[in-house]
Parts: structure tokens; C-alpha cells; sequence
């Protein structure tokens, strides 16, 4: 092992002697690559190999009441083994990468190199109602950004590689290599630059090809456009467009509230499993076209083939009814998010890139459905508009219209419906912004300040630390002191101004120097004068973890130079000053974008 080890220091001091740092990282994106899609892969097997072996028996014209017992089993193994094995969080994978990203360390643990594709393999493979693509993009994520640790890479190149993983994530899975560089520049908000597209291209690229190497050169889903698209139709999928942003607006609006209900409980494991069991058993048992990721379902509705999808369930009798189908694929549309949430939430682990595709799916299919019904409409195609439903609710839950726009032409080969797909895109992009102007990855991260978006300087404030701003060295005094002690005070500090604390540390207010200069030459007033007789009180006070472009907003609505930090308590910490703001924003600025 000793050996071994010295061999590869020997290795590394090679490499730096003789490797630019700008070309080793094309060879470390490559394998990035093969790692990445031999990870998509194992997962996709697992999932589909644990799916068959439980529900190869199962009678399309019978209830199964088996759907009742699998889901809550693939959680609580699932849950179980995360809780005791694991033993860390690994859910939300993409807000994981994210916040990685803008805390400029880019380092993610070892084990999500594995991690989330046991966790995710057997929630998804027991018939979780999630997806495996954000575990998958955790996973490639963490490939890249322990591979660039291997190799000793800098800071930067560091936060390219988790890029690079993520993007070979999306690559190797969907077959998509330009949906995984399109999706780190939307989703993943990394900026396009000279040095950083070679990169991911060689780890899209490769990972693509792998997984066609492993599991053939055909598209992910069998789609064949048998009515081509007219002009007179545009209209028609305009309405689309807004149709799935509203989509897009309640799986956003209602998967945060029933997460914030879940995370009343974070303390209690078994509460959280029980109610999460329940609901995602009952649902399932209910709807079995939630079980599991849901691709059987969009495979057949994009060939037109909707009549088995009652099957295995009580509403098998209405499989040949009009508005049977429309009654139940309604019902599904509102509670998928309430069984992805629970999947979750009772401690499986999965993400919501197939949810959104599934929703689409059967969102544009509802729409050309219940259209189609009426005599004075246009006939619609109905499996052009469920494809392009796929995109238009992707785009609206990840705010990212080129993204959908990609994957679903790489995942479908329907580029024919490339200017359809883009106009449904856009529409529901821009309906949700007009409600919700973050994705659903992001939200938190935004609410906290802590996301790294394409806007230079909000991306610098993001990455400063707050901590390596405040200044500590000023000189506290309490209330009580008098003129004369606080002369002293004075005399042994470099700064201008005083916080006041009372004796458990709450900040009351603050001395200025100039405020007392006139007063403090004056022995004879030492003793008459106290400090809570000439302290004022703080142009503002900044409470501690406030994201930094508010704080520079406080200060350019002061005018104030020096402002007080103080916690959640009101107790004082120390101060911020602007100049040693724009000292640090200099240098972040010159670390993390010169070049750029």
C-alpha cells in the first residue's frame, strides 16, 4: 500500500513538471466520463432488474395488492440504510451540487460516490415515485469532484470537474450529451467560457458513448412522428406552453409545503416513515401508473397507446371510456407530487427529473385529449403534444427551457418537433417566472443567499465568506462606564467607534468618537458623564447569515461605513465594514473569475 502510495506521488510530481494544469483536465474529464456513465448504468440496471423480479407475476386485469406492501418496504430498507449505514443526508441531490458550487469548496464526500445509487436503486426498484437522474447527477458529481481532489486539482478546475460529473450524469442516463452541457449551464448556473466548454463537451461525449456502447444506439424512448407539425397549430401549443407552466407552478408550490411539512418532523425517523409509507402505498395502490419512475407510462403514451393504463387497478373497467382515461389521468397529474413527496419524505431517495417529465407526459396529453374532443378545435396529435408537454413542464420546474428542450429531443429523436418544443419551452418558462423566479432547486439556497447565480457581482457576494469579513478588534464598552473610563478605552484602541453591550452581550448601541471629542479633553467631566448619556444609536444593525447583496444593500441605503453584527439573540459579534467588503470582493473576483 506504502508502494503504491509513493508511486502515485511520483505520478503527481510528474504531472505538474510535465502537464499543464489546462490540458490534464481534459484527460481527467474524460475519465470523469466512463465513470460517470458505467454509475448510470449500474443504476439503471439495479432499478430495472429489482422491478422485474417483483412484479413479473402480476395480472393486468386483477387489483394487486402488493402495491400496498413494496413501496413502503423500498423506503424503509432505503431509509434504513441511509440512516444507519450512510449516515448522512443524500436527498435533494441537484440543491446539494448547488450549494457545493456557491460555497466555492465544490467538495462532495466520497460516498455519494455510491451512496445515492444504493439508496435510490432500492426505493425506485420497490416502486418509489421518484426518479433516478438526481441521484445520478449527485453521483457524477461527486466522481468529478473527488477524482479533481485525487489529482490535487486547484479550486477552480475543481468546480468545473463537479460540473463535468454532472453533465456526464445527464449524458450517460438519457443519452443526451448536449442536454448534460446544457443542463450544468442552466440548472448548475456554471458559466460557458473557453476554458470550461472542452471539458464538459469530452465528459458529455464520452459518457453518451458508453452508454450506448451498454445499452444500444436507440433513443431512451420509442417515438415515431407519424403526423407532421403544421403552422396552424402554434396557437394550439402556445396554450400548451402556458398549461404547463401552471403544471410546473403547483408540483413547485405544493412538493415545497409538503416538504417543509416533513421536516417538522426531521427528530422522528418513524413518524415520518409511517405517514410517508401510507400515502405513497395508498396512491400506488390506487394509481398503479405511479409506481416506480413512471416510463412505461410515457412510453406508451407517446405511441398513442393509453387503453392498459388502468390495468392492475380498480378503475380497470374504464379503460375503453373517453372520459375515463381523462377522470384518471387527471387524478394522477394532481397526485403524483404527493407521491414523489412522500417517497421522500418517508425516507426514500430519489429526484424529481422523472416526476417532471411524467407530468408533462401527461399533461400534453390531457390537453390534445379534451381539445380533440370538441368539433370546432383542430385535431391535435395527441403523442406530439405529450412529448411536448415533457418539455414544457421540465423547463417550468428547472427553469430551464433549453435543457427541456434538448433532453426531450435526445431522449425522443423528435427533432422534427424542434420549433414546437422550443415554443412550449419558452410559454411555460415564462409563466412560472411571472409566480416563482427560482426553480425548485434552488428556492432554498436563494432564500439563504447562498446561490451562485450567472450575475457576476451577486456570484461574488454569494462566495464571500461572511465570517472572514467581520472585524472583531473593536473595543466593547457597557452602559455604566463613565466619560473617564472610556477615555482609556480610547486610548488603547485604533478604532472610532465603540459598541455598547449590557452584561449578557446585547448590543444597546454605539459611541462615536467624533460624537464625544469635544468632551473627552475635559477631566473635570469624567465623572459626571456616563456612556448610556452620549452613545447613539446604529445607523442599522446586520444580523448574523443575512445573504451579502441584502447587507450591501443596508449599507448603501446608511450611507455608513461601519455597521454592527449582531445573532439571532441580539448579542454582538462585531462589525462590517465596507471597505474591507470591497477588499474581499476584489480578491474573490480576481480567484474565481479572472479569465473569464
Amino acid at each position: 500500500m506504502t508502494r503504491i502510495r509513493d508511486l502515485f506521488y511520483k505520478f503527481l510530481l510528474w504531472r505538474s513538471n510535465n502537464i499543464k494544469e489546462k490540458h490534464f483536465v481534459l484527460i481527467v474529464s474524460f475519465l470523469v466520463g466512463i465513470c460517470t456513465a458505467a454509475s448510470a448504468v449500474i443504476l439503471k440496471n439495479l432499478i430495472h432488474f429489482i422491478q422485474h423480479l417483483l412484479s413479473v407475476n402480476f395480472a393486468a386485469d386483477q387489483v394487486n395488492y402488493l402495491y400496498l406492501l413494496y413501496p413502503v418496504i423500498g423506503i424503509l430498507v432505503s431509509g434504513l440504510l441511509v440512516k444507519y449505514v450512510i449516515r448522512d443526508d443524500i436527498s435533494h441531490g441537484v440543491t446539494k451540487i448547488l450549494y457545493a458550487i456557491s460555497q466555492r469548496k465544490s467538495r462532495i464526500k466520497p460516498h455519494n460516490m455510491w451512496s445515492s445509487i444504493m439508496a435510490s436503486s432500492i426505493t425506485i426498484g420497490f416502486g418509489g415515485s421518484v426518479g433516478a437522474e438526481a441521484p445520478i447527477v449527485l453521483t457524477g458529481a461527486a466522481i468529478g469532484s473527488n477524482l479533481g481532489r485525487l489529482f490535487r486539482m486547484e479550486q477552480k478546475t475543481l468546480m468545473l470537474l463537479v460540473g463535468c460529473g454532472a453533465a456526464g450524469a445527464i449524458a450517460g442516463i438519457f443519452k443526451a450529451p448536449i442536454a448534460g452541457l446544457v443542463f450544468v449551464i442552466e440548472v448548475l448556473m456554471l458559466d460557458l467560457t473557453m476554458t470550461s466548454v472542452l471539458p464538459l463537451l469530452i465528459t458529455s461525449v464520452t459518457a453518451a458513448t458508453v452508454s450506448y456502447i451498454f445499452t444500444g444506439m436507440e433513443a431512451m424512448f420509442s417515438f415515431s412522428q407519424t403526423e407532421p407539425f403544421i403552422i396552424e397549430r402554434i396557437p394550439y401549443v402556445l396554450l400548451l406552453g402556458i398549461f404547463c407552466g401552471l403544471v410546473s407552478l403547483y408540483f413547485t408550490r405544493v412538493m415545497n409545503w409538503i416538504e417543509g411539512f416533513y421536516r417538522k418532523y426531521a427528530d422522528s425517523y418513524w413518524k415520518k416513515f409511517a405517514m410517508g409509507g401510507v400515502t405513497l402505498s395508498l396512491l400506488i395502490f390506487l394509481f398503479p401508473p405511479l409506481y416506480g419512475e413512471g416510463y412505461d407510462t410515457i412510453g406508451s403514451l407517446l405511441n398513442g397507446q393509453f387503453i392498459g393504463l388502468m390495468d392492475n387497478s380498480m378503475f380497470y373497467s374504464l379503460n375503453d371510456s373517453y372520459f375515463g382515461i381523462i377522470f384518471f389521468l387527471g387524478l394522477i397529474l394532481l397526485a403524483k407530487v404527493f407521491a414523489s413527496s412522500a417517497t421522500n419524505g418517508g425516507g426514500g431517495c430519489g429526484g424529481i427529473f422523472a416526476p417532471s417529465l411524467y407530468l408533462g407526459c401527461i399533461a400534453g396529453f390531457i390537453f390534445a385529449h379534451v381539445s380533440n374532443y370538441f368539433a370546432f378545435t383542430m385535431y391535435l396529435s395527441e403523442k406530439n403534444f405529450a412529448l411536448m408537454g415533457m418539455a414544457g413542464v421540465m423547463a417550468g420546474v428547472m427553469h430551464a427551457p433549453l435543457t427541456g428542450v434538448f433532453l426531450i429531443a435526445e431522449l425522443t429523436g423528435g427533432y422534427d418537433l424542434f420549433l414546437p418544443l422550443m415554443i412550449v419551452s419558452i410559454g411555460s418558462y415564462i409563466t412560472i417566472l411571472m409566480f416563482e423566479p427560482h426553480s425548485i432547486y434552488s428556492m432554498r439556497l436563494a432564500q439563504k443567499g447562498e446561490l451562485l447565480t450567472h450575475h457576476k457581482d451577486k456570484a461574488v457576494l454569494t462566495l464571500l465568506s461572511a465570517d472572514s469579513i467581520i472585524e472583531r478588534d473593536f473595543q466593547p464598552v457597557s452602559p455604566d462606564m463613565t466619560l473617564g473610563d472610556m477615555v482609556k478605552v480610547i486610548a488603547r484602541s485604533s478604532r472610532n467607534v465603540f459598541p455598547v453591550v449590557d452584561e449578557r452581550g446585547v448590543l444597546l448601541g454605539i459611541v462615536l468618537l467624533d460624537n464625544i471629542r469635544n468632551i473627552m479633553f475635559r477631566p473635570e467631566l469624567y465623572t459626571r458623564f456616563r456612556v448610556s448619556k452620549f452613545m447613539v444609536s446604529a445607523p442599522a444593525k446586520i444580523v448574523i447569515n443575512t445573504p451579502m447583496d441584502q447587507i450591501m444593500k443596508t449599507f448603501d441605503d446608511t450611507k455608513a461605513w461601519n455597521l454592527p453584527v449582531i445573532d439571532e439573540t441580539g448579542r454582538y459579534m462585531g462589525f462590517m465594514s465596507k471597505s474591507k467588503i470591497f477588499n474581499s470582493y476584489r480578491e474573490v473576483l480576481v480567484e474565481n473569475f479572472a479569465g473569464d
